[in-house]
């Protein structure tokens, strides 16, 4: 039996253990607050298997994106689920930090950094859109646009 599968059984196993001393009313848990520990350790488990055998590298989104959700899912079970409210532009950065991190990991395909960027920036756009102190900041925008249309496109001289 190789190791996966053996890692595999002894997940099954304690996932069997803590839901049946739970249903047997021998430990309780408040799940409503305890689901997303599950979540985190999925991603880790995906990450483990990466860890384990670099040539996974496409184990790295999924599990960066359920250890960024479990931890969003964690914190507003704890603070109140209204926060979702605020904090939804996180189901964006998720896949962002795992193309950059496929990036950083992988090959070095730059193809990778354009849905990294792309989606990390509009993320963070959307959570400063709700910050009250940085209420100015699409101010930036207007001014790279204006730059952008305004700034001459520079002539590469070519001959040496």
């Amino acid at each position: 039996m190789n190791n996966q599968k053996k890692a595999l059984g002894l997940i099954l196993i304690f996932l069997g253990i803590v839901f049946l001393l739970e249903n047997l009313s021998i430990i309780e848990f408040d799940f409503l607050r305890v689901w997303p520990l599950f979540v985190i350790l999925s991603g880790l488990g995906f990450w483990l298997g990466y860890l384990v055998n670099r040539q996974l590298i496409t184990f790295i989104m999924p599990g960066t994106l359920l250890l960024i959700y479990g931890f969003l899912f964690f914190y507003c079970g704890i603070f109140g689920w209204d926060m979702m409210s605020y904090l939804w532009p996180v189901f964006l950065l998720g896949p962002g930090v795992g193309f950059f991190l496929i990036y950083l990991l992988g090959d070095k395909n730059k193809i990778l950094l354009w849905p990294a960027g792309l989606l990390t920036v509009i993320s963070f756009l959307f959570i400063f859109r709700y910050l009250e102190y940085l209420r100015y900041w699409p101010s930036l925008l207007i001014i790279g646009g204006i730059i952008l249309i305004f700034m001459k496109d520079r002539k590469v001289n070519t001959e040496g």
